[in-house]
């Protein structure tokens, strides 16, 4: 009896296993469709990737300080990767550190025209298989990134950033890992949000939103300054559906190399981001006149956008659809002193807001108007705050600073401190000194202007050297509309106020000044999910990255209304006979 029973589980359970296997091979999904989707998913809310110290006796310092070793005793070579395939033109260019500009840490090759072509074709041909990937699909690729960068190769992304852009343990943690992790986390999660966000319905029918990727492909053009930046450029966009080119600065390709291979291991398909290194004259041009491009992902120089900009325009009838323009440039940022602030917060706020990574940020402190009651107090706190940092090789933890990026920086750099030297208008009256003998460093640097106007009050200099307005305690809110009106940018700015009312009328008065805006903080520091980045005016397009803002840019929406009972008779109620 209980054999006979054995033997009848054992047909039953061999029948069904082979109904299910005939059912499989014979229900395949097709090109257009999935062959199961059947749930709703939302992405818990995520917390920001807590920071590491990197304080001595701690795990992590001695890791990073081996991968530092390790990184540091090598050469690499960088080749394109199109289409998931690495691509080697023998162009040749070299990657640097900044700090020691003898010490080769990798060679790469550059693209020419036949593989940016190449990119486009991959970008292109990855794209639909990609937009009809499940979402949640495309976001657990971009979960498992930052899983991979938090990770299995946090010290990796550390050092490479750190070497290769000169930054030191802090700066690299802070952006290179926690930010960029921050970026691909949180944009799942408002990618979310976005998708559930759906029309009214009424009886009768059924309304919903489609939320299209762009139908061409996106140019991502990225920074040296943050890895983060160099990530959120094209994966923005990726999670959305969108397949992009993406063209890396090459004074940061040595960590932006290392992410492109971190998409890679993910699982992030062939084809969806096409690394592509090289000339911006050579990509650029071929990019631009391309008839499917469909956006414009950008971080860089006010310059630079511009003529991004006019090409777009000049091209704009050969494009298939109108390109996205999504761009963030630089800014003029500055510190509001008010007399009712403290001196060692405001003078805390500049040093760290100005000299962090050499005061490259986009929204590093480059002017300052300080009251005169409270002049001489910071000046003191300022001279002896600045010479106690400590400035040269990253590896050395004791530093507070690196070197600037590369040679032209630090040659535009010095020309304006040498210029302030001869000024009636201005007066040098900390650090200024500069060497690029090994590596391309300037000395923090305080610039007393004269002139609420001089030059270094109004132009972008994107280096470790703040300027200083000395206004008169009467005149506060003069000098605010003074701060407002003396800069194109509007990207960052803060006050410093215990007074309420004097911070108040600051956050009035320059309402505009600045797409993020500070009270007794320093203006930069911007943190993914908390304080949503971007400024107006010549500052860019103010998308706010950080934000489910910025991901809207890259879908198309597609209204769609279904009537369950159509009407058959054209006439209206009104329209009958009394």
């Amino acid at each position: 009896m209980r054999k006979a029973y054995f033997f009848k589980l054992i047909w039953e359970s061999s029948f069904n296993f082979l109904n299910l296997y005939i059912l499989v091979k014979k229900v395949k999904p097709n090109k257009n469709n999935t062959l199961m989707n059947n749930a709703l998913f939302q992405f818990e809310r995520p917390v920001n990737e807590p920071v590491n110290s990197y304080a001595p006796g701690t795990r992590e310092r001695e890791e990073l300080k081996k991968e530092l070793k390790r990184q540091s005793s090598e050469k690499i070579e960088i080749p394109l990767i199109i289409g998931g395939k690495e691509i080697k033109t023998g162009d040749m260019g070299k990657v640097v550190m900044p700090h020691d500009h003898q010490h080769v840490l990798a060679e790469y090759h550059k693209a020419g025209d036949k593989e940016v072509q190449m990119a486009i074709d991959a970008a292109m041909e990855a794209k639909q298989k990609w937009a009809e990937m499940p979402w949640v699909e495309r976001a657990s690729i971009m979960m498992r990134v930052a899983e991979l960068m938090t990770t299995k190769y946090r010290y990796l992304m550390n050092a490479s950033t750190m070497l290769g852009q000169s930054k030191t343990p802090h700066q690299a943690e802070i952006e290179g890992v926690c930010e960029a992790a921050d970026f691909l986390r949180f944009n799942s999660y408002f990618a979310g949000n976005i998708y559930q966000d759906q029309p009214l319905s009424i009886k009768g029918l059924v309304n919903r939103t489609e939320y299209r990727p762009l139908e061409g492909f996106v140019f991502a053009i990225t920074p040296f300054n943050f890895t983060a930046i160099a990530s959120n450029l094209p994966m923005a966009p990726a999670l959305m559906g969108n397949t992009s080119v993406w063209k890396p600065a090459t004074t940061a390709l040595l960590s932006n190399y290392y992410l492109m291979k971190i998409y890679q291991e993910a699982g992030l398909p062939d084809g969806v981001v096409n690394f592509l290194p090289g000339r911006g004259s050579v990509i650029g041009k071929n990019i631009l006149d391309n008839e499917y491009l469909a956006g414009l992902h950008f971080t860089g120089s006010k310059p630079t956008f511009d003529h991004l900009w006019k090409s777009i325009g000049e091209n704009i009838s050969k494009y298939h659809y109108y390109p996205r323009i999504v761009g963030e440039t630089g800014g003029k940022d500055f510190v509001m002193v008010d007399n009712s602030a403290h001196p060692q917060e405001v003078t805390t706020a500049l040093v760290r807001g100005a000299y962090e990574y050499q005061g490259q940020k986009c929204s590093a402190a480059s002017r300052t108007y300080i009251p005169k009651s409270m002049w001489d107090d910071v000046k003191s706190r300022l001279e002896k705050t600045i010479a106690e940092l400590k400035m040269g090789d990253v590896q050395d933890f004791e530093n507070f600073m690196g070197a600037v990026i590369d040679e032209a920086s630090f040659d535009n750099l010095a020309s304006f401190i040498d210029k302030a030297k001869e000024d009636s208008d201005a007066d040098v009256i900390i650090g200024g000194g500069h060497d690029k003998s090994k590596g391309f460093f300037i000395e923090p640097t305080v610039i007393l202007a004269k002139d609420p106007k001089y030059i270094t009050m109004e132009e972008e200099l994107f280096g470790p050297v703040l300027t200083v307005y000395v206004y008169d305690d009467e005149k506060y809110e003069e000098t605010l509309e003074l701060l407002n009106e003396t800069s194109i940018f509007g990207l960052t700015g803060a006050v410093f106020a215990n007074d309420r009312e004097a911070a108040l009328l600051a956050e009035n008065k320059l309402r505009n000044a600045a797409g993020n805006f500070y009270i007794n903080d320093k203006p930069t520091g911007a943190v993914v999910g908390q304080q949503p980045f971007g400024g107006a005016r010549a500052s860019g397009t103010n998308d706010k990255a950080g934000s489910f803002l910025n991901l809207t840019r890259w879908v198309s929406q597609r209204a769609i209304k279904e009537t369950f009972n159509p009407p058959r008779d054209y006439k209206y109620p009104y329209m009958d006979k009394e």
